[in-house]
């Protein structure tokens, strides 16, 4: 069975950054998809990053454009865990972040919440402007 895990939250100043990480236990499928998504209280789960992984080599990336060029996904397969490095954060940014797994990739699902079988329980994120 599959379950993830969300750590590494907290409040930052506007500018600051903040590493997430998300521990996979039970993934075993040779190709899967690792997405973050965010929720603002009142708003739609909104999708941030995905990455897929084919027999630990790293596939497509996708990435929201809010976040292009200031978030990072990678992976530490000694750990199980993947990161969301977060730079540059804003008050936008504000959020509790999950993270979520389904095997295989298809950018037809890959950056929609209801394409993901597994979410851990998320973290709060909250940038002070």
């Amino acid at each position: 069975q599959v379950q993830l895990g969300e750590s590494g939250g907290g409040l930052v100043q506007t500018g600051g950054s903040l590493r997430l990480s998300c521990a996979t236990e039970g993934v075993i499928f040779n190709t899967y998809t690792i997405g973050w998504f965010r929720q603002a209280p009142g708003k739609e789960r909104e999708f941030v990053l995905a990455q897929s992984w084919s027999g630990g080599v790293p596939l497509t990336a996708d990435t929201a454009d809010s976040v292009k060029g200031r978030f990072l996904i990678s992976r530490d397969n000694s750990k199980n865990t993947v990161y969301l490095q977060m730079n540059s954060l804003k008050p936008e940014d504000t959020a509790v972040y999950y993270c979520a797994a389904r095997g295989g990739y298809d950018r037809a699902w890959s950056s929609s919440a209801s394409g993901y079988n597994y979410w851990g329980q998320g973290t709060q994120v909250t940038v002070s402007s």
